[in-house]
C-alpha cells in the first residue's frame, strides 16, 4: 500500500503544479487582454502584492493601476521556467522568469515603452478547490527602452 500512496501523492503534486501553471498563464493573458476584473479574481482576498518595490493596498488598486497605466497600449507578458514547489496540501511557492514588452501611443504624457526582464516570486493557496495567487513579488532585473508608436501611422 505504501507504493500506491506515494504514487497518489506524486500524482496530486503534478496536478497541483499544472493547475498553478495554468493560473499563471491566465494571469499573463488577462493582463494583455486588459481584463482587469478577471485578473483580480486570480488572487486570494488577502493577497499581498509588491511590484518593483511598490506595495499595493488592494487587488483592485493593483488591477486598476495596470488598467490606467496601460490603457489601450498593446502589451506582451511572458512567464518562463517555472520552479514550483508544493509546500503543503493547499499551499505552494513558485519562481518565474518573466519578460514583458510595452509601448504606448505617442502623446504628451506617454511613459517610455520598455522591454523588461525579471522574476516573479509567489506563493499560492488552494481555496474552495481552486489555486489562487496569495503573494506576488515582481522584481525587474533589466529594463530596455522601446520607442513608442503613433496609432494612425
Amino acid at each position: 500500500m505504501g507504493d500506491l500512496d506515494e504514487m497518489l501523492r506524486r500524482l496530486d503534486a503534478l496536478e497541483a503544479i499544472e493547475s498553478i501553471k495554468q493560473l499563471k498563464a491566465r494571469y499573463f493573458r488577462l493582463v494583455d487582454e486588459k481584463k482587469h476584473d478577471e485578473l483580480a479574481a486570480l488572487f486570494t482576498p488577502e493577497a499581498r502584492l509588491v511590484t518593483d518595490g511598490v506595495s499595493w493596498k488592494s487587488l483592485e488598486e493593483f488591477a486598476y493601476t495596470i488598467r490606467d497605466l496601460t490603457g489601450a497600449a498593446p502589451s506582451v507578458h511572458h512567464g518562463h521556467r517555472p520552479e514550483i514547489e508544493i509546500t503543503g496540501p493547499d499551499t505552494a511557492s513558485g519562481i518565474w522568469a518573466m519578460e514583458d514588452l510595452l509601448t504606448f501611443p505617442v502623446g504628451e504624457n506617454a511613459p517610455q515603452g520598455h522591454n523588461g526582464y525579471g522574476q516573479y516570486r509567489e506563493t499560492y493557496r488552494k481555496v474552495d478547490g481552486r489555486w489562487l495567487i496569495d503573494t506576488l513579488l515582481l522584481t525587474r532585473l533589466r529594463m530596455d527602452p522601446l520607442e513608442n508608436w503613433t496609432p494612425d501611422a
